[in-house]
């Protein structure tokens, strides 16, 4: 045994998931550990035919109220955070009676898996852990000489280090352990803390905190030298993190932002019908509907073919075969759908360094989440731009009423435009994207540029469509340069003070335009 290595002669076990729990006792009994153990804990642990000391015998003090003290006692504390080779803290655990406990093994009240199971208020605080974040924070303390471990993932490397230490721990992992420790209380504390603050109507509480589980080390970020990992959040949402991964490689960091950002699309789409987005670098490069799957995604590429090649298409629905050998035709790096046929996973694993992702569902588009983004020095919360085209006031403004195939295409265009980056211009036509002008400083060169995407999708120009900008004109130039573009109605949320030059500028032009009072800034 090294220097540093500690030898575990007794260790507290508590937990409320029993997974390898098994394979851990087998291992600290072969090794001569004490186990104290309580409730459920206790009892699974006599069933395998260990023997087990109960915290209560321990304490002196049996379990009370309901269970919620069980663990608070200096017994239990005092034998987690006594130093050891300190002359006076061993004099006084020794004057008590208290034994020092070497190893804690502990997961707390499944707090987070009750949120969003339809629990009531009061069986929800039933479900928050006192006593198991209390004892982890204190044997995290004094990792010096305890080892703490709150993930059953890490029995294994425990177990490997007492075989490799004759039953002690190195002072590497108990320090990892506990850095993982006071990582997962934190966690927990974050979950109660966001779904306490909203039982409480608290939107801007004083501190806040963000938390999430490691579910995949990723290669790099969005280029090489920069390192990045995917969490999970609690409770998880429909998408991209919660998605099972069925074929090819190990999706990258720009795989992920831009699959989600396909999915979010469709999902707002689905309520019209079936819907394919196919995003590039975080934009629409092609959107549609479709009586199906497959007109929608030929409708979808048709916008713009040569951007869409090593793309990101997701779909809002069960995946067919003939779709699925329809995207296979293309370079895809990512399919990502709520679900997909025999068939359609035939046609796409003949393409094996495609990835296909699928959800399980589709996310909901008006589920009030924050969005986080780090800054020098602090953090930028806001929540998700829920409201969609449903939400719009749907105001004409013109002498011109637009025609019922506009107004289907106008709803559409815009819920689009919501999902490019500003400044956005998307035109649209029969319910698909036909031009889309994305992130530039001036919304004349966005619809400069959709004017352009036009023209290289199909053989002949494309005129007489609809165009949506998620901001206001600022000046009538904007609007002159998409009636030149061809189209003949146009949505925007209104709100600038040159309005009324807009609007007369429209008038004069024969467009119909209508105002949604909404704006929908994404940067």
């Amino acid at each position: 045994m090294s220097s540093e290595a500690v030898r575990i002669r007794r260790a507290l076990l508590s937990v409320s998931d029993k997974t390898g729990l098994g394979d851990l006792a087998r291992a600290l009994v072969a090794q001569g550990v004490e186990l104290i153990s309580t409730g459920g804990t206790s009892a699974a642990l006599r069933a395998m035919g260990h023997a087990v000391r109960d915290v209560a015998e321990l304490t002196g003090f049996v379990e009370m109220l309901d269970g919620r003290v069980k663990t608070l006692h200096p017994a239990v504390h005092g034998g987690l955070l006594a130093l050891r080779g300190n002359s006076e803290h061993e004099a006084e655990i020794a004057k008590h009676k208290i034994a020092p406990i070497d190893l804690l093994v502990v997961n707390l009240y499944p707090f987070e898996q009750a949120l969003g199971a339809g629990k009531t208020y009061d069986e929800m605080i039933e479900t928050i852990d006192v006593g198991g974040p209390a004892m982890i924070r204190g044997a995290a303390k004094n990792h010096a000489s305890v080892a703490v471990v709150v993930d059953p993932s890490d029995y294994t490397a425990l177990i490997a280090e007492l075989e490799a230490n004759a039953g002690g721990t190195s002072l590497d992992l108990r320090r990892r352990l506990a850095a993982k420790a006071y990582a997962r209380t934190s966690a927990y504390d974050t979950a109660i803390a966001e779904w306490l603050g909203g039982e409480a109507g608290v939107i801007t509480p004083s501190y806040r905190t963000f938390a999430g589980k490691l579910k995949q080390e990723l290669r790099h970020g969005e280029n090489p030298h920069q390192s990045a990992a995917l969490y999970a959040s609690v409770p998880p949402r429909p998408g991209v993190v919660a998605a099972r991964q069925v074929q090819g490689k190990d999706l990258s960091y720009n795989n992920i932002a831009d699959a989600d950002a396909a999915l979010e699309l469709v999902a707002e789409l689905a309520a019209e019908g079936p819907a394919v987005a196919i995003i590039k670098h975080a934009n629409p490069c092609g959107a549609a509907l479709g009586s199906g799957l497959l007109e929608a995604y030929r409708k979808a590429l048709a916008c713009d073919p040569v951007s869409a090649f090593g793309g990101i298409v997701a779909v809002s629905g069960r995946l067919d075969g003939a779709t699925a050998a329809e995207i296979a035709k293309l370079f895809t790096e990512v399919v990502i759908a709520p679900e997909a046929d025999d068939a359609a996973l035939a046609a796409l694993g003949a393409k094996s360094n495609m990835r296909v992702l699928l959800t399980g569902a589709l996310p909901d588009p008006r589920q009030r989440c924050d969005l986080v983004k780090s800054l020098s020095g602090g953090l930028l919360v806001q929540t998700r731009d829920w409201r969609g085209i449903a939400d719009a006031r749907f105001e004409v403004v013109t002498k011109r009423q637009p025609t019922a195939a506009e107004v289907r295409d106008l709803r559409f265009a815009f819920t689009v435009a919501k999902h490019v980056k500003s400044n956005a211009i998307v035109y649209a036509k029969d319910g698909a994207t036909v031009g889309i002008g994305a992130g530039q400083m001036s919304r004349i060169d966005s619809a400069r540029i959709a004017g352009w995407k036009t023209r290289i999708g199909d053989a002949m120009p494309i005129s007489i469509f609809v165009a949506a900008s998620e901001a206001f004109f600022p000046f009538a130039d904007g609007l002159e340069a998409i009636a030149a573009a061809g189209a003949t109605a146009v949505i925007q949320p209104g709100g600038s003070v040159k309005d009324a030059d807009v609007i007369a500028a429209a008038d004069r032009l024969g467009l119909a335009m209508v105002f949604t009072g909404q704006r929908h800034f994404r940067h």
